[in-house]
């Protein structure tokens, strides 16, 4: 993602302040994204970094955007997970090969690549697994549904995060809107549920329109953190996304806020939200690296989405970005 390294100088001259960790920051107090070059016009984003050293991002787009980075600051257009398109998806897609919200991780000698496939505010939906050894483009090869749901269901299959947790076992966060985030265990041989029970973790009220969507789980220091996206996303600037955050320890929940507040109450302590030209940053992905965690996200401009990526502090138990 980017070079804004500690140790490089451009670090400290492309952030601003950190945000007080006792308490959440106001808007004026939230960091501008850490400096990034080149092809930046993304939305969706998910990073890995591979052996080598390469970062690889995947993002929203036709058979889903790949850009690479040799430093985690100039990226640039690698190609698509799958640049012949995606017809296995078109029932959920009226017939697109643009699919959503990629969720990348190494597991096993293998990446895998959970995605998405639907229509802006349908529950025709359905959430795919791909994997390949090299996470090139066109190295991937799919595995079909893992979750999918229809305009009967009381929630949404889209936005996946994998999650393995303090005792190995995989598990897949998903959901937008309606009855909120879902999880659902995961077997680590097929990468498919491994059972029909699903976990609710966190849920909005019809007065916020249920707007909660873009959950990532992050575990550290015994404590799993749920960041999850409220409000609306992709009306440009007029976009009113924010980043959320809340913690529980165990996997399933309950995950509660910094005043105690449940998430499936429509719990949640800001962490990032519009300040100055950022506008409704939102879909946070999050990863460590060497030199602390970070966390890729869109925003928007005049011009579009863009790629935003800051570090995390977890100062007092509770992420801040800097």
């Amino acid at each position: 993602m980017r070079s804004w390294r500690r140790v490089s100088g451009i670090f400290a001259a492309a952030l601003l302040t950190v945000a007080v960790a006792q308490a959440p920051a106001s808007a004026a107090e939230y960091p501008n994204p850490g400096l990034v070059t080149g092809d930046i016009a993304v939305h969706d984003p998910a990073m890995v970094k591979a052996a080598d050293g390469t970062y690889f991002l995947f993002s929203t787009g036709n058979g889903i955007d790949i850009r690479t980075s040799p430093d985690r600051t100039a990226f640039r257009r690698a190609g698509a997970v799958f640049p012949n398109g995606a017809s296995w998806a078109h029932p959920f897609t009226g017939g697109s090969d643009n699919l959503w919200a990629p969720d990348v991780s190494f597991h096993n000698g293998r990446y895998y690549l959970y995605y998405s496939a639907s229509t802006f505010g349908s529950r025709n939906s359905a959430i795919f697994l791909a994997t390949s050894t090299t996470a090139q483009p066109g190295s991937w090869t799919n595995h079909g549904v893992v979750v999918q749901t229809n305009n009967s269901s009381d929630h949404n299959a889209i936005d996946p995060n994998l999650v393995v947790d303090a005792a190995g076992a995989w598990w897949l966060t998903y959901g937008s809107f309606w009855s909120g985030i879902k999880m659902v265990r995961i077997d680590a041989a097929t990468g498919k549920p491994a059972n029909s029970t699903r976990y609710s973790l966190a849920q909005r009220p019809s007065s916020a329109d249920g707007a909660v969507e873009a959950p990532f789980i992050v575990h550290r220091s015994g404590y799993y953190y749920l960041f999850v996206s409220f409000d609306h996303c992709c009306r440009g600037t007029s976009s009113t996304y924010r980043v959320m955050v809340g913690r529980s320890t165990s996997i399933t929940g309950p995950y509660t806020d910094r005043n105690g507040a449940r998430m499936t109450s429509g719990g949640g302590t800001e962490v990032l939200a519009t300040h100055g030209n950022i506008r409704g940053p939102g879909h946070p992905a999050l990863m460590p690296d060497t030199d602390g965690w970070l966390m890729a996200y869109h925003y928007y401009t005049s011009s579009g989405s863009r790629l935003g990526v800051n570090l995390v502090s977890w100062s007092g138990g509770w992420p801040t970005l800097y």
